[in-house]
């Protein structure tokens, strides 16, 4: 139906311009033809413009034989030297030609018939003035010539933003049944928001099924979740599955700088929808429009303009029926409440990130176009990527399969994918940053610090890789820890050895060199901020007890803290976090001086390496310490690690 109207539009656009074109290739015609033909210019005459006495003169000595009298006079004279020649001698013609006189007519002179009378032997001819050719030059064709720019300018503004008198119509795109090529059977991981989904594209397909026992269509299902995980993706799978039209547009398309455009566009896009229902309206990234009203107006009065209008089309006077409102947005804690409410969004659909189950079964979706070798065992690689996103595995399937491809392989491996995790997580190995001898030295005492803190702990997760060998993320090297199965929780005890770990690092350069560098820096970062969780949000610090002192802001994305205290508080709360630091720093360092042997063994033998496995890295151990049961201990290479220490 929308492909209809438009070829129609177009066709009447094109009929217009034709009509135009027409008209003004006539309107030319008509004038070559009259100077051509009507005004005196013709292959038998020469023309001059001459002043009124001089035409006067020319009169009285008896040299003009004929006067046409108009618009302006046109007086022809003969050519006394004029010879009958054969008319194809068109050189001949033009030599004896006669001459025409053109003279602009002074009204004051009355008496020129009269005159011309008189003086006899001239033809007088009146010429009449050419109405069709007044109102045709006059009217027609500058009225032609203005509605041609007109539209010419009206197409161009349709390209750019929907014509001239069309900036606030909606740009919503349209999908209908299987257009978006994805459905619910491509989207793998989010079990509980696809059984969502599908009651609502059940109701769309069988509303009987549910109104018989009183229940109505939810109005809206607002998707949440943190970037990556598959929001567009299942709303895309809506679109393949309701076999309804499913009108698609971003919350950004709606925010202009004109006041009452995105009103405009809102209510276009509703009227689309009411014309078309059951449908289902898809407004990606809601937050650009949804966010909360306040005070201030100002910048801000079009975004709540069109935030009110879109409140008022969801939940008006009107009963829209059959028009299912979805949205996605990774930061719902900045939405408009009223947007929020039943009666709107009904229903708040999380999609978080995935887990075990789910990332195997994210792989195989996404394997299921690849060439995959029979040793690929997917739990590992599930249990390698701890807290991926359904994007992120998604972007490792690829990256396995185009190293497989650069080796000239058929099939992807288990290598493949190993190195696709790492790539994603640490990027490529940077092949032309060579450190110096000494800063080889200082990385791998500081990579093997992080290794022994680990492996002489009970309650931390084995090793299965040490390199110093530098990413382009910028690590000069790192440690693959990997977990023996998925945790949701984490202890206090788990945490205070986690924190030991990550300064582990820098307590070896302390201890063997006698300093420190710039290599801790994030791992500095990283202790500092599970620290201040412990104390503010845990309730794990001795001081504060359960006494929450902060929340977190913006929970999907950057995960950051929002002190919620005094000012006196928050430095006791900075004091708290560094007598904890300090603790976990001086039992990293008790415990690399009580293995210093192995310390010195295994680093030399990563020095000469650059990079070695967790099996390999527990014989040095085992054989130096001669510990055996730990929980490291437990180290397989069947086994895979999400957590890097850099």
């Amino acid at each position: 139906m929308e492909n209809n109207n438009k070829n129609k539009n177009q066709n009447q656009n094109n009929i217009t311009q034709t009509i135009l074109g027409i008209l003004i290739a006539l309107t030319f015609s008509y004038f070559v033809w009259s100077m051509l033909f009507q005004g005196g210019m013709t292959q038998t005459s020469d023309s001059y413009e001459i002043a009124y006495n001089e035409f006067l003169e020319k009169i009285n000595d008896g040299s003009i034989y004929k006067v046409e009298i108009g618009d302006e006079i046109r007086a022809y004279e003969k050519n006394e030297n004029k010879t009958e020649l054969a008319e194809t001698n068109i050189g001949n013609l033009l030599l004896n030609r006669d001459k025409v006189y053109i003279v602009v007519k002074v009204e004051e002179d009355t008496e020129l018939v009269k005159r011309l009378v008189e003086k006899g032997g001239i033809t007088i001819i009146g010429k009449r003035a050419s109405i069709i050719r007044e109102i045709l030059f006059g009217v027609v064709l500058p009225f032609a010539f203005i509605f041609f720019l007109l539209s010419i300018i009206s197409r161009r503004f349709t390209n750019m933003s929907g014509g001239i008198m069309g900036v606030g119509r909606s740009n919503a795109k349209r999908y209908m049944q299987k257009e978006t090529g994805v459905t619910f059977d491509d989207v793998a991981g989010e079990d509980e928001a696809k059984e969502s989904l599908v009651e609502i594209v059940d109701f769309l397909h069988n509303p009987s099924k549910y109104t018989v026992v009183g229940a109505k269509l939810p109005k809206g299902a607002l998707l949440v979740g943190p970037p990556g995980t598959g929001k567009t993706l299942l709303a895309k799978a809506v679109a393949g599955e309701a076999k309804v039209p499913f009108f698609s547009m971003s919350g950004s398309d709606f925010v202009e700088m004109f006041v009452g455009v995105g009103a405009s566009r809102v209510r276009d896009l509703f009227k689309q929808a009411k014309a078309s229902a059951p449908c289902i309206v898809f407004i990606d990234e809601i937050d650009a429009l949804g966010k909360a009203r306040d005070s201030r107006g100002g910048a801000d009065s079009e975004r709540e303009q069109t935030l009110n209008q879109l409140l008022s089309e969801m939940d008006g006077f009107e009963i829209n029926n059959g028009i299912m409102v979805m949205a996605a947005t990774n930061r719902p804690e900045i939405l408009d409440q009223a947007l929020l409410r039943p009666g709107r969004f009904d229903r708040r659909i999380i999609v978080e990130k995935p887990d075990l189950k789910g990332r195997v079964n994210i792989l195989k979706v996404h394997s299921k176009d690849v060439k995959m070798d029979s040793s690929v065992d997917f739990e590992e690689i599930a249990l390698l990527t701890s807290g991926a996103v359904g994007a992120d595995l998604a972007n490792m399937i690829n990256e396995a399969a185009i190293t497989a491809a650069k080796e000239k392989r058929e099939k992807v491996t288990q290598d493949d994918l190993k190195n696709a995790v790492e790539l994603v997580f640490v990027g490529k190995e940077k092949k032309d940053r060579i450190l110096s001898k000494e800063e080889r030295r200082i990385v791998s005492y500081h990579e093997v610090g992080h290794a022994l803190a680990s492996a002489l702990q009970k309650h931390t997760e084995p090793v299965q890789k040490i390199t110093i060998v530098p990413r382009t993320s910028g690590a000069l090297g790192y440690v693959l820890q990997s977990p023996e199965e998925e945790k949701f929780l984490n202890t206090k005890k788990e945490l205070e050895e986690q924190l030991v770990i990550s300064l582990a690092g820098r307590a070896a350069e302390e201890i063997v060199f006698d300093t420190v560098t710039t290599g801790a820096a994030k791992d500095i970062e990283q202790a500092t901020k599970l620290a201040r969780s412990m104390v503010t949000q845990y309730g794990m610090s001795k001081k504060f007890g359960l006494m929450g002192l902060a929340t977190r802001e913006s929970m999907y994305l950057n995960n950051g803290l929002s002190m919620e205290c005094g000012d006196d508080t928050a430095t006791a709360v900075d004091e708290e976090v560094k007598l904890m630091l300090d603790n976990a720093y001086k039992i990293s360092k008790q415990l690399l001086k009580k293995y210093r042997k192995a310390l010195d063994e295994i680093s030399d033998y990563l020095i000469e390496k650059e990079t070695i496995t967790g099996k390999e890295f527990m014989e040095i151990f085992t054989k130096i310490t001669g510990i055996k049961e730990i929980k490291s201990a437990r180290i397989s290479e069947k086994k895979g690690g999400d957590k890097v220490e850099k």
